[in-house]
């Protein structure tokens, strides 16, 4: 690797980041993998970049914390951010981690799942017959945003005239968890927690008098706990975001970003083509090419050792889950998008007591959104204006423009 490279790890820094980044990271990751697998930033944080060392951290909670009430203090201060980002499961430890994970996973059986499934189908088609009516679509906007928020909304029981804002209050959220805010986003996100909030209070308490079946209804049981525990009603509220935009922003940037690659690798999209059932190898290896989930954080309780470094107790760990994914020491030819690659030990859902609660359910919703869109249109062909979100922990699109079909309208 030249010395640019080394230049490259060397000077990258996760508050400055270099220009085209958020479009193009993968030199830099390529660069942290080869010469910095532990990477010091000026507020004494470090990233680790290596799929070995991410398995390690996500496998390890005596060593590694996912509480961030120390850490995101100084960026979001007493808000409403701070009180969703320090309660969500996603950054919590045992015993709150523990209760609310068991709480969703008893809800998202194979069984469940299966039950779903029919439902996913109908959205699926629907959203296809109303793209063919126009055939120049935004596969973002007309299609993969709205699989989420239908099949979340759904595991809720939210009226499908209040679904609305959803996505809008999601993206803010998620949006202030990016390296750097900028005031406007802090306002935007704060915001974004209040109205959520308000409006999961109403829904809760109408479901507190009209309980649905908790076999299916992720609200009922959350509102039920289980083996005798109850969330408080902040743990309640804060998770029920969490859960929603969990299910919705990362499987949207998964369809998204599959449709993208199909478009881009021609031989992979004729190979997927010929073998449809290749879609259950494809989807795993669009997660691991282009995770919708570019990074995940940590903290170390205890001193610990990598690549002969001492990490002191109380260092920030970021977690390079975009450049795990493309460490050649674990998935040879790592640039090659290959839909059949077997063993593929991605790290898109973490891994460890974190791996992500609902990863069945979003690759059922890729494999039947992706295969069910290439059997529909075949010959689709991106045009002008894509648009990637521009952040840094979420990798997607804003805006997908295609041409369903080279039709005479055109």
């Amino acid at each position: 690797m030249p010395e640019s490279d080394r230049a490259l790890a060397d000077n990258f820094e996760l508050t400055q980041l270099p220009p085209g980044f958020a479009d193009e990271p993968f030199p830099v990751y390529r660069a942290l993998l080869e010469h910095a697998p532990v990477k010091h930033f000026s507020d004494g944080s470090i990233m680790l970049s290596r799929w070995a060392d991410l398995d390690r951290v996500y496998r390890d909670t005596e060593n590694f914390s996912s509480d961030k009430k120390v850490e995101f203090l100084p960026k979001y201060g007493d808000t409403p951010l701070y009180e969703h980002h320090t309660t969500s499961l996603v950054f919590s430890d045992p015993p709150l981690h523990t209760r609310v994970r068991k709480i969703i996973v008893g809800a998202l059986t194979p069984r469940a799942l299966a039950a779903l499934e029919p439902g996913l189908v109908k959205v699926v088609d629907s959203l296809l017959d109303a793209m063919a009516e126009k055939n120049d679509v935004d596969l973002i906007e007309d299609f993969a945003s709205c699989i989420p928020i239908e099949i979340i909304g759904n595991l809720f029981n939210i009226p499908h005239s209040e679904r609305g804002p959803l996505r809008a209050w999601s993206l803010a959220i998620l949006g202030a968890l990016e390296p750097v805010l900028t005031p406007q986003q802090h306002e935007i996100g704060n915001k974004a927690v209040v109205d959520f909030k308000a409006y999961l209070a109403d829904l809760t308490e109408d479901r507190r008098r009209n309980p649905g079946d908790p076999a299916t209804d992720v609200l009922t049981r959350l509102i039920n706990g289980i083996d005798g525990e109850l969330l408080s009603d902040v743990e309640l509220l804060q998770n029920c975001i969490f859960i929603l935009n969990a299910g919705h922003e990362t499987t949207t940037n998964l369809i998204g970003n599959s449709l993208y690659l199909l478009a881009e690798h021609a031989g992979e999209r004729e190979r997927l083509i010929a073998d449809p059932n290749l879609i259950q190898t494809g989807v795993d290896e669009f997660l691991r090419f282009e995770s919708s989930n570019q990074l995940g954080n940590r903290m170390t309780r205890n001193a610990v050792e990598f690549h002969g470094e001492t990490i002191a107790a109380g260092t920030p760990v970021h977690l390079c889950i975009g450049a795990a994914n493309r460490d050649p020491r674990q998935f040879p030819d790592p640039d090659r998008l290959d839909l059949s690659r077997k063993p593929n030990k991605h790290l898109a859902f973490a891994g460890g007591p974190h791996l992500c609660a609902g990863f069945s359910l979003a690759r059922m919703e890729g494999r039947i959104a992706v295969s069910h869109f290439l059997r529909r249109f075949p010959d689709y062909r991106l045009t002008e204006g894509a648009h990637r979100s521009g952040r840094v922990r979420f990798r997607g699109f804003d805006s997908l423009p295609a041409r369903l079909s080279p039709s005479d309208r055109t």
